[in-house]
């Protein structure tokens, strides 16, 4: 953190970051909201809202809090320093024109980078309620979410975005959260839908989406919102910024395309969940490479993406066995795997500025899983002994709409 003068901070570089901030939010809320309440059954729908956005509030005043300081902090290669804990971070003096800037971004102001990296910690713990909606109880979920924002997401941002952090240093390349974002969640929802069990009736009786429109309109706003997650991360209007946001798309298209056709192929049908889950999976994978390839990389990501992302929620899912409601790990996870390691393929130094190196890629991949999964099952393990992580099996059976809040959706 340093302080300078109004004179230094690039207006455009501005007002593009506070765009992208509102882009990625839109994804959380409505977007991720919309797309996960299509796909519970409508005794679950008001509660995977309020989980959302409970979270996303939750969350958001943790981050400025404790898991700013703790991520972009100047400490250590594990974690970041503890100085600015407590709301303390952020300083303006319009008397003395003079206001705080990060390191990581020293032509905007220190206000709109960190409320542009306060979107990624929303959206990356939202995204665990998928892999336990219709049975985890709201209390449990708020204070697994809190403690997880701060003692998991944290870390494993500093380790890969700081330049201090030890993944940073090893070379890693993630641009915008491939294995900060999306392998971290799909890992962290995978142990919670283990360690919380199966739904009742799972595998027994088919759970019917309550509205294929509701997460249609929502997958539509994670695409339009997912713009600013890739090319928010440039951190500057620039050509680079351009290009993240020209892959983005063209991932979203050949995932998307590619999910469809291999359901079609061995379903006999295209649907459209197919297709908007394969839309998911090239966003997924483009993400961690998208300021470092070329368009027709950025395709055949998106290619990959769409199949392995369908392998991971059909045939892998089932061999796993567990309940993973809405495909976290299938989708975010898989996602997230395939795109890191094919960034180390595919970067090109052109646009990057630095050699990609495929096992560099697979250590970050490796160790943010690894953390994710183990410090997830600690977390929960420990929540149990102090509330029930489980709603009743009459909760479960009625709905968690009537039980836990007292409201349904007509």
């Amino acid at each position: 953190m340093q302080v300078v003068q109004f004179s230094a901070i690039d207006k455009a570089d501005t007002a593009w970051l506070l765009v992208s901030a509102a882009l990625v939010l839109m994804m959380t809320l409505p977007g991720l909201s919309l797309f996960y309440a299509g796909l519970v059954r409508r005794k679950n729908v008001v509660n995977t809202l309020a989980s959302v956005f409970a979270v996303a509030c939750l969350v958001s005043l943790l981050w400025f809090a404790l898991g700013y300081p703790l991520a972009f902090g100047q400490g250590s290669a594990w974690l970041g320093g503890l100085a600015y804990l407590g709301f303390t971070a952020m300083h303006l003096d319009s008397a003395a024109g003079t206001l705080t800037v990060s390191h990581l971004a020293p032509k905007v102001p220190e206000a709109a980078y960190a409320m542009f990296q306060m979107t990624f910690c929303v959206i990356t713990t939202c995204l665990i309620i998928g892999a336990v909606v219709e049975r985890m109880r709201f209390s449990a979920l708020l204070l697994f979410a809190a403690l997880w924002s701060v003692l998991i997401y944290a870390p494993i941002a500093h380790w890969v975005w700081e330049p201090g952090g030890w993944l940073n240093r090893l070379g890693a390349l993630d641009f915008a959260g491939g294995a900060v974002v999306h392998v971290n969640a799909g890992m962290a929802g995978l142990v919670c839908a283990a360690l919380l069990g199966r739904r009742q009736g799972y595998g027994q009786q088919a759970f019917e989406p309550h509205s294929l429109g509701w997460t249609a309109m929502g997958a539509a706003l994670l695409l339009i919102g997912w713009f600013g997650f890739n090319a928010g991360s440039a951190l500057t209007a620039d050509g680079r910024a351009a290009l993240a946001m020209l892959v983005t798309m063209l991932a979203a298209a050949s995932g998307g395309l590619a999910w469809m056709l291999t359901e079609w192929a061995l379903r006999g049908a295209p649907t459209l969940l197919g297709l908007l889950s394969g839309i998911l999976a090239g966003l997924v994978a483009i993400t961690p490479a998208a300021g470092f390839v070329q368009l027709g990389s950025a395709v055949l990501i998106g290619l990959i993406a769409g199949v392995a992302c369908f392998w991971g929620a059909t045939w892998l899912k089932r061999r796993l066995g567990v309940d993973d409601s809405l495909d976290i790990f299938g989708v975010h996870g898989i996602g997230g795997i395939v795109g890191s390691l094919l960034t180390g393929v595919f970067a090109d130094r052109a646009i990057s500025g630095v050699d990609a190196n495929l096992l560099n890629q697979a250590i970050a991949v490796g160790a943010v899983a690894a953390y994710s999964a183990i410090a997830t099952a600690v977390l929960l393990l420990g929540i149990d002994l102090v509330l029930p992580l489980r709603a009743s099996p009459q909760q479960e059976h009625e709905g968690l709409d009537v039980t836990l809040h007292r409201e349904r959706q007509l």
